[in-house]
């Protein structure tokens, strides 16, 4: 049984950093292609980061140049670095995964995703 599990979320001032871990199981971490989305109360979930299983990254034009994500395959974890954090970016964070042979690319929108984590809330204070 496939489980992502996001840790790290928390309250943090603007201009601050978080990182978020999420860690997975049940799954051949290395083959699949992860991604990080987010979803602010009443908007649609919007993509923030993926990685290939090759180490490929793409990031959300709200937070490009802030956020870093990265994979460790040994921990069969994957990161989000957030930095100069912002109001806007309050929002409950995902972690997701998609299955090879896709994962060969970063994928950005929910569909090309399989499983899902249950979240971690972010909140930015002014």
């Amino acid at each position: 049984q496939v489980q992502l599990v996001e840790s790290g979320g928390g309250l943090v001032q603007t201009g601050g950093s978080l990182r978020l871990s999420c860690a997975a199981s049940g799954l051949t971490f290395s083959s699949y292609a992860m991604g990080w989305f987010r979803q602010a109360p009443g908007k649609e979930r919007e993509f923030v980061g993926g990685i290939s299983r090759s180490g490929g990254t793409s990031y959300g034009d709200s937070v490009k140049g802030r956020y870093t994500i990265s994979r460790d395959n040994a921990k069969n974890t994957v990161y989000l670095q957030m930095n100069s954090l912002k109001p806007e970016d309050t929002a409950v964070y995902y972690c997701a995964a998609a299955l090879p042979p896709r994962s060969f690319i970063v994928l950005v929108t929910t569909r090309e995703y399989d499983y899902w984590g249950q979240g971690t809330q972010v909140t930015v204070s002014s």
